[in-house]
């Protein structure tokens, strides 16, 4: 009698050999993958009838300590907790690689090109100032809400309350969002004496929540991917407090800050957004469906008219003797961001999942600097929206390298065999 079919972990796999009789019909189910079994494997099959369907259910004896990561898939809300063993190609696209998914998949393609799109946008502003110069802060607020929006119907109610399965990662990562950023920001603009013009926005760009762009970052290092879908969506909704509180208490001695205006405009710009998709998802389908595959060339749009704009407005003070000197603390901020972000959550005190650390420092070094450049603008002055801009640029290419480095398979110990 021929082995019936097994999956990597010596569990059985549904395949053209595994077949279930019912009444002369044959319900076999589609064709999937199969790899050869480990020798020590010993499966056991069960065939179960759910909704009117027979399926196979298969026993493995070996236990994973984590699930979702080691060899299987289970999902959650919107969140996909992918099994992580091949390379981000062969689980986009099986053997037709990630091109195959992208294609499927619009949002996946163009995060892909996203980091060239942001570098392109910051050439064209700073050598063609016209480009950008005619969008005004009156745009700011509809760009951003359609981004926001963008990312409101990928979310489920589901999404929020797998948060509360998952509070010591949540936790740990949210720390690192709104209590070691800020913090860093603010040593990293003494240390090297920002200039006054961009002092103030400098800080509140390291107060805002974290990008978006980091779960496709998360994504691509192997990391847990839906522990960055819950966090970025926490600390996003949670801005409309957090943000202005923080920036009162960093910079309200040298530009003083109107914390109730700063929460009105992200509640409009952000949490209304953002319910509006979630309610669009969870209750009008058929409208997401006819208007998700538009979504994300508009929010590329909407993104690149935000970074865009302030630098063509601010062209001459950019490339001022004050603006290259902003370069630095910039880099130094993001660079130091994922470090601490990934060392944190090692701590003897938490040890997190290796998957764990490397999204906690994506979402760490990568914040919404969008959002940072449109309160810059409204409450502080167009000036001060020079470093969110400048931000979004260089954590954009900065954190997906990271990702890629992860990606590949290198690990943080590995650099110093590089150097």
């Amino acid at each position: 009698m021929a082995a019936l079919p097994t999956s990597a972990c010596g569990c059985l796999a549904a395949g053209p050999s595994l077949r279930r009789i019912r009444g002369g019909q044959d319900l076999s189910s589609p064709s999937l993958a199969v790899t050869a079994p480990p020798p020590s494997s010993f499966p056991t099959l069960k065939a179960v009838r759910g909704r009117g369907r027979w399926g196979w259910a298969s026993a493995c004896s070996t236990s994973f300590p984590r699930v979702g990561r080691d060899g299987w898939q289970r999902r959650e809300g919107s969140a996909s907790l992918l099994s992580f063993g091949a390379g981000p190609g062969e689980l986009l696209g099986g053997n037709g690689g990630g091109a195959d998914q992208a294609a499927g998949d619009p949002s996946q393609g163009l995060s892909l090109l996203l980091p060239f799109v942001v570098a392109a946008t910051a050439v064209a502003a700073l050598a063609n100032p016209a480009t950008f110069s005619w969008v005004s802060k009156e745009y700011y607020a509809p760009a951003l809400g359609g981004i926001m929006l963008s990312i409101g119907i990928r979310l489920s109610i589901d999404d929020f309350a797998l948060a509360f399965k998952r509070p010591l990662p949540l936790s740990v990562g949210y720390i690192a969002q709104y209590v070691l950023k800020p913090v860093l920001g603010l040593l990293i603009a003494k240390i090297f004496r920002a200039p006054s013009m961009f002092y103030a926005g400098f800080i509140l760009t390291c107060c805002v929540a974290g990008a978006q762009l980091s779960s496709y970052a998360s994504f691509l290092s192997k990391g847990d991917v839906a522990l960055s879908i819950l966090l970025t969506s926490s600390t996003t909704i949670s801005s409309v407090l957090m943000t202005p509180l923080l920036t009162g208490l960093l910079i309200g001695s040298v530009v003083p800050v109107d914390g109730v205006a700063m929460s009105k405009s992200i509640l409009q710009v952000v949490l209304v957004p953002v319910a509006l998709g979630l309610v669009l998802n969870t209750y009008a389908k058929a409208v997401v469906n006819l208007i998700q595959p538009i979504m994300p060339f508009f929010a590329m749009a909407c993104t690149s008219l935000c970074i865009g704009s302030p630098l063509a407005i601010n062209r001459n003070q950019i490339l001022s003797s004050h603006g290259l000197m902003l370069l630095f603390p910039i880099l130094t901020f993001h660079l130091v961001a994922f470090v601490l972000g990934y060392w944190f959550a090692k701590f003897p005190f938490l040890r997190q999942d290796e998957s764990v650390c490397r999204t906690i420092s994506l979402c760490t070094g990568m914040q919404s600097s969008t959002l940072a450049g449109l309160l810059a603008t409204q409450f502080l002055g167009s000036t001060h929206a020079v470093p969110a801009a400048c931000s979004v640029v260089l954590m954009a290419i900065m954190g997906l390298c990271l990702a890629s480095f992860w990606g590949n398979g290198s690990r943080i110990r590995d650099i110093a065999l590089l150097i």
